[in-house]
């Protein structure tokens, strides 16, 4: 059913004159009075008496009246649906107690009137899918990476270079160090299950281990942040990396220390990436405000890949 042929019909019956809906919808009288006749051909009934006044509405016109009413309340509410700024603005965060999230939830704080969905996806394929689909507004993820070039449909800024924490449990043998060195790494072995070759992580600590000789295992099952706590704790010759901005909470018995690593410090590169025609007004207000809270990058001090470029 044609929604201008249902708009024609419900502004004839408020106004009870075709020649005061046409001046009212912004076309002629005789555009009206073909609507109305298209329209109760395709019902099969008469809508409209012709009187000295005006066009009354028959009794099949009264019953039809409210119905059309609402088919246009619909058609409204479903382009307020997807009309930029009338939906929440959409955010892949990757993980609920990653840096992004921390990053979303300063937003929120700062901006509470602008509604938010938050979703958790788990590749940059599926983030970049999600972008050019419109499913989602924004996503953190790493640039780039080795051999995929970045999107050219695609925008990125660089927002947070969050630094890599070396996590150990009580037995471990760096455990009573405030601070260690990537140097004093070597030969240790870093537990980080779950890595999928092909993302950006895979990247990222494949060059950390070519850099400095790390010992970075994978192997096992991902069974979530709570079975790697539990065995780091119990395992004296593991440890893993976990991000500065990550927030995780573990029993108290489990003796977990979280240690700084320095010269030079691990960073990892958080950037924002969203479509370059996305028309979302509150996505300028999120870069806005990364921009002006989560800090630089490329601090002296601090290693990245040569892969990351700054943008």
């Amino acid at each position: 059913m044609d929604l201008d042929t249902v708009r024609t019909f419900v502004a004839a019956a408020d106004a009870g004159q075709f020649q005061e809906a046409a001046a009212e919808l912004a076309v002629t009288q005789q555009a009206v009075s073909k609507r109305i006749a298209g329209l109760e051909r395709s019902l099969g009934v008469r809508l409209f008496t012709r009187t000295a006044r005006g066009a009354e509405l028959t009794i099949d016109g009264q019953a039809f009246l409210p119905h059309a009413r609402e088919l246009l309340r619909v058609a409204e509410r479903a382009v307020a649906s997807v009309r930029a700024g009338r939906r929440p603005l959409r955010v892949d965060v990757i993980a609920s107690r990653g840096a992004a999230s921390g990053l979303m939830r300063g937003f929120h704080h700062a901006h509470p009137g602008i509604d938010l969905d938050v979703v958790m996806l788990p590749g940059i394929e599926t983030a970049v899918a999600a972008l050019r689909s419109g499913a989602i507004d924004a996503s953190f993820r790493a640039v780039a990476a080795p051999g995929r070039p970045f999107p050219e449909d695609l925008v990125s800024v660089r927002v947070l270079d969050e630094p890599l924490q070396l996590l150990t449990g009580p037995g471990h043998a760096l455990a009573g160090a405030r601070s260690v060195t990537v140097a004093q790494l070597a030969g240790h072995r870093i537990w980080m299950p779950g890595i999928v070759p092909g993302t950006e992580w895979a990247a990222y600590y494949d060059d950390l281990v070519a850099e400095f000789g790390l010992t970075i295992e994978a192997t096992g099952p991902n069974f979530g942040s709570d079975a790697l706590l539990d065995t780091v704790a119990d395992t004296p010759a593991l440890a893993t990396f976990m991000g500065a901005h990550t927030r995780l909470v573990w029993p108290a018995g489990h003796g977990l220390r979280r240690i700084p690593v320095t010269d030079p410090t691990p960073v990892y590169p958080h950037s924002l990436l969203w479509h370059r025609d996305n028309p979302h007004p509150a996505l300028v207000t999120l870069r806005a405000h990364l921009a002006a809270t989560a800090g630089g990058h490329d601090a002296p001090g601090t290693w990245t890949p040569d892969w990351v470029v700054p943008r």
